[in-house]
């Protein structure tokens, strides 16, 4: 399985913590940025790209940068992850398009980060985590260069592409800081509104356990 992290170089931080949990669980794994200077190289441009991070849409590349072969897992920067993330091929649906955690929540503020718009819409943050199965003929057919390119962003986000075939995880695979309560220690966190790299979200849920990964070499 070949992992993909959103990278923002406002949260270079963030993104470097990511990728070090994720290899101390799994140091075998192939974890690679999706940067979006790089993505002209591979043919993406796109003028309306604009959004709360870096990586709004550039995300939807990832069954492209993966060759359409196999599993690849894709993540927003702002995590930190507690275990092998191999595991999640055992618990995930493998012949659905794509699974996610099926969040149904509000956001609590109408900002997040370092003030960024907080955008209210269905299926929120479901394509925050995602596993795609890259061959899958839908994402074949839905998710090509020029789809990415020229699809709306709630055509992608909200998954219209995938159409029926979305797996359902459990929300330890995509745990938001500040809206789930029930685990100690969730597979992947994820510091949705902002993370303890700002200072405004120094104190936020599981802050504690990010600064330990990231004092940890």
């Amino acid at each position: 399985m070949k992992v993909f992290i959103g990278y923002d170089s406002r949260e270079k931080e963030a993104y470097d913590v990511a990728v070090r949990s994720i290899l101390r669980y799994n140091k075998y794994l192939e974890v690679r940025p999706i940067v979006k200077g790089h993505m002209k190289a591979y043919g993406f441009d796109r003028q309306d790209d604009k959004g709360s991070t870096e990586f709004t849409l550039t995300r939807f590349l990832t069954p492209y940068l993966a060759a359409y072969q196999g599993h690849a897992l894709f993540m927003d920067c702002d995590v930190l992850v507690q275990t092998d993330l191999e595991q999640i091929l055992e618990e995930a649906d493998l012949d659905k398009a794509v699974s996610c955690v099926q969040h149904d929540y509000t956001p609590k503020s109408n900002f997040k980060m370092d003030g960024q718009q907080q955008h209210v819409y269905p299926r929120k943050n479901w394509s925050s985590v995602m596993l795609f199965n890259c061959a899958h003929p839908l994402v074949k057919q839905n998710l090509t260069l020029g789809a990415v390119c020229e699809q709306s962003p709630k055509y992608l986000h909200r998954m219209e592409w995938a159409e029926d075939s979305i797996g359902s995880l459990h929300h330890t695979w995509n745990y938001l800081s500040g809206y789930y309560t029930d685990l100690e220690v969730p597979n992947i966190i994820h510091y949705t509104d902002g993370g303890p790299w700002f200072d405004e979200y120094k104190h936020c849920q599981f802050a504690e356990e990010w600064r330990k990964a990231q004092n940890t070499s």
